[in-house]
């Protein structure tokens, strides 16, 4: 699970290293308001999305390895998710 201390400013910081974020969410539970374990982080193609998948996948987010993979890709192909959850 995404650490509940990790926000989307976080994953903004983080990953932008890896291209330009277009946008990030952590998901959140609708009533205590904590973190759900798991995001996305939209990107303004697949080849940054892989390179974050390359980079970020098994590595350590605000304490927690961090599995990252690609989730969706627009039918245009202009922007790509990298989907993040955790493992203990």
């Amino acid at each position: 699970n995404l650490s509940w201390n990790t926000t989307d400013e976080t994953l903004r910081t983080v990953f932008s290293d890896y291209g330009e974020v277009l946008d990030s969410i952590v998901c959140r539970d609708r009533i205590t308001g904590r973190g759900c374990g798991f995001g996305f982080v939209t990107y303004a193609t697949e080849g940054e999305a892989n390179a974050a998948i390359s980079g970020m996948d098994g590595e350590e987010l605000d304490g927690r390895r961090v599995k990252v993979k690609l989730a969706n890709v627009t039918v245009d192909s202009t922007t790509a998710k990298a989907l993040l959850s955790g493992s203990r």
